[in-house]
């Protein structure tokens, strides 16, 4: 339990009505979750207002109350602080209320639009590998040492983020991998964290629904290494010409990774097949687990963090060569000689990587069956673009659901139809139902031939509605292909 004046420490107020003398012993953005020794913290978000809850807060017995309009009426003997940015308050409260737990791991951000959890989660593996209490904050899961816990979003809010952190002090862990979204830098839950460094993996269409331009999206991006101080590092992807832009304004040590560029990490990819690839880093060749082009940059971004953090060179090489594929990335499985890959491609940029992948790989006397959809309540523009790539790479195609959420799916899939040539036309089959239609994959395929299933990856749910059902892609297509091989 902390003194209300303690928790503030640092937070630019710009009003207090009340004393700031009293015990906290939980900040909530919750009004549901409110004690009579709560902050409630009133946030301005994108569908809900925190301020239309303070009188409920308060009912709940609320003590004090932090917000950007302090309300006409205040009830005797509630505190209300007001600032201007509950955002920017809230995570210099949350450093302060769990004692500046980030100042007590090695914690490195990731960021950029794909990559993010497949480095992250290397990053984690190979430490823990090592010997090292390590954790993890990533889209798939929050992990504490050996614990694993239900992440519910890729970047945490500020509370969470550094409740977590401070499990992990408790816990000994040394290092702490976390992914940085765009949302997470635009709405400040990152801004108290101290890093010791940062990635940047890539830069391609995403959260446009939400960031409106892809300028403002690339600028949230580089606010991540704005703010990194001194004393911590900048990885920066130095193929990707967004790379440089991300790192021209960091205090941080620069240094730069590439396939195709000089940079301080150099890597080229010798040979290729599903079970892995000979790649040559840093002049070193070593056989690794994974395979493409976008996973030679992953490994190359864990390399150089890795180096940067302390590890030999040698030693992190060895390490590489052990890491296997992230949940939902990449992952394959072969039944009767048909091979199905799930992955969670879905932006344009990573379904093209993921296809090419396959197609440097394969002989071309297979099929190449494509099963993809696009998420509701996200980005519209970048449906036809999905549904274009995958008609032009793939052999076949269904057009199928990924999570609709609130929308229409047969809305979702006339907009990405709007994206198929008429020369494509003839490869496409649209199949609503996603389960349905990657059961149809299994029954179009023959031996040798390959069926990818992208969008969701990970997910072990679909959300429809605001419901959301038990669907996994990997373990349904391995159900079909067992099926048909019986």
């Amino acid at each position: 339990m902390k003194q209300l004046k303690d928790i503030l420490y640092k937070v630019a107020i710009e009003s207090v009505s009340g004393t700031t003398f009293m015990d906290i012993d939980h900040l909530t953005f919750d009004s549901r979750e409110v004690t009579e020794t709560a902050v409630f913290i009133a946030i301005k978000g994108t569908q809900v207002d925190g301020h239309d809850f303070i009188s409920k807060a308060i009912e709940g017995g609320a003590c004090a109350i932090l917000c950007e309009v302090v309300p006409d009426h205040l009830v005797s003997g509630v505190t209300y602080v007001q600032v201007l940015d509950t955002h920017l308050a809230v995570a210099q409260m949350a450093d302060n209320f769990y004692d500046h737990p980030s100042t007590k791991l090695k914690l490195v951000g990731v960021t950029g639009t794909n990559g993010k959890t497949t480095v992250a989660s290397l990053l984690y593996k190979l430490f823990t590998n090592l010997g090292y209490q390590v954790g993890l904050l990533s889209t798939v899961k929050v992990t504490v040492g050996q614990d694993d816990f239900v992440a519910s979003h890729t970047t945490p809010d500020s509370i969470s983020i550094n409740r977590w952190l401070n499990q992990m002090v408790e816990q000994g862990c040394e290092y702490c991998f976390m992914e940085v979204s765009s949302h997470g830098i635009v709405q400040k839950r990152t801004s108290a964290l101290h890093f010791q460094g940062g990635v940047f993996t890539n830069l391609s269409h995403d959260h446009l629904d939400y960031h409106k331009t892809f300028a403002e999206y690339r600028d949230a991006k580089k606010t991540f290494f704005d703010q990194l101080p001194q004393t911590a590092f900048a990885i920066t992807n130095q193929d990707d010409k967004n790379g440089p832009i991300m790192v021209q304004n960091t205090k941080a040590k620069l240094k730069t990774y590439a396939l195709k560029s000089m940079a301080d990490y150099r890597a080229t990819i010798l040979e290729s097949q599903f079970s892995g690839m000979l790649m040559r880093i840093n002049n070193k060749e070593i056989w690794v687990q994974l395979i493409g082009d976008f996973n030679a940059y992953n490994l190359l971004a864990v390399y150089a963090a890795a180096t940067e953090l302390g590890v030999s060179e040698q030693e992190a090489l060895v390490e590489i060569s052990k890491l296997q594929s992230v949940a939902g990335r990449f992952q394959y499985i072969v039944v009767n000689q048909i091979t199905a890959i799930v992955d969670y491609a879905h932006t344009p940029d990573a379904l093209e990587n993921v296809i090419k992948t396959i197609n440097s790989i394969r002989t071309y006397n297979e099929t190449l069956i494509t099963v993809v959809g696009c998420g509701g309540n996200r980005d519209k523009s970048k449906r036809p673009v999905m549904a274009h790539i995958a008609t032009e790479e793939s052999n076949k195609v269904i057009l199928t659901s990924d999570n609709p959420r609130f929308e229409e799916p047969y809305e979702i899939l006339r907009e990405m139809e709007q994206g198929v040539e008429p020369q494509n036309q003839k490869k496409v089959v649209v199949i609503e139902d996603r389960r349905q239609a990657i059961k149809s994959a299994c029954q179009l395929a023959q031996g040798g031939d390959i069926i990818l299933i992208a969008g969701k990856g990970h997910e072990t749910y679909q959300e429809i509605q605001g419901v959301r059902s038990d669907f996994n892609d990997l373990l349904i297509v391995k159900e079909y292909l067992e099926q048909l091989s019986k």
